[in-house]
């Protein structure tokens, strides 16, 4: 995942502080787009991008699924009823990418990876935990995303959520919604040591609490709003 920010380097300023993320020096965005990306890494491996989003384009963050062959993938999801929004694009030196809207409407990207992809860190304090689709058309996005990645969707015993599973591994999560409070999107979600304290220091950078820290089976989460608009996820494990 990564996000688009009109100020990317703003963004730079809240995100490295608020999960101690470094970044590389700027890389141009593919041809196509205009602007910087900057790799953001933890511990010295890549974590997730920021890049600069189009004209009057709010923030937005990002998910990516990666696909043997973009191409390919591209094909299936239109006979599956989605819909080519943008690529495919030239990525990580050698790789492709493209925007996607599911048979719903929601946008989401695939990831065809290069050779210089790199070492990468998640579920991890302060990386990604997991993208969740919010949908108002569940039985719709169940049948897109099942023809496309062979993912299969579960009920969670006593959750409002669902999960998708490929080979048995749990691979996102599925949130049904009428559309009004939580619009259709794919959200992401970085796991944290302390959702209360995570909260407190998005606020002292100037970003926002969306949803206060709460409690679910296992987690404490919390809703978070960077300065620039965009939004995340934060959930620590819980005893």
């Amino acid at each position: 995942m990564d996000t688009f920010q009109p100020d990317p380097r703003a963004a730079m300023d809240f995100y490295g502080p608020l999960f101690g993320w470094s970044f590389d020096d700027p890389t141009s965005m593919p041809a196509q787009l205009e602007g910087e990306y900057f790799a953001a890494r933890l511990g010295g491996r890549l974590v997730a991008g920021i890049g600069q989003a189009p004209p009057l384009s709010p923030p937005v963050w990002n998910t990516y699924v990666r696909v043997d062959d973009v191409a390919q993938t591209l094909a299936r999801a239109e006979q599956a009823g989605g819909t080519l929004l943008a690529g495919s694009f030239g990525a990580c030196s050698d790789g492709r990418l493209a925007v996607v809207a599911d048979a719903t409407g929601v946008p989401f990207s695939l990831l065809q990876a290069g050779d210089s992809d790199g070492a990468r860190v998640f579920d991890e304090p302060n990386s990604w935990a997991m993208s969740s689709l919010h949908t108002t058309d569940a039985d719709r996005a169940r049948d897109f995303y099942g023809a496309l990645f062979d993912w299969e969707l579960g009920p969670v015993p006593g959750a409002a959520f669902s999960l998708w599973r490929r080979s048995g591994e749990v691979v996102a999560v599925m949130t049904a919604t009428d559309g009004a409070v939580v619009p259709p999107h794919w959200s992401v979600n970085f796991a944290v040591r302390d959702a209360d304290s995570t909260a407190e220091h998005a606020m002292a950078l100037g970003g926002t609490v969306l949803m206060a820290p709460m409690n679910t089976p296992g987690f404490r989460n919390a809703v978070i709003g960077d300065p620039q608009g965009g939004f995340i996820a934060v959930s620590a494990a819980v005893s």
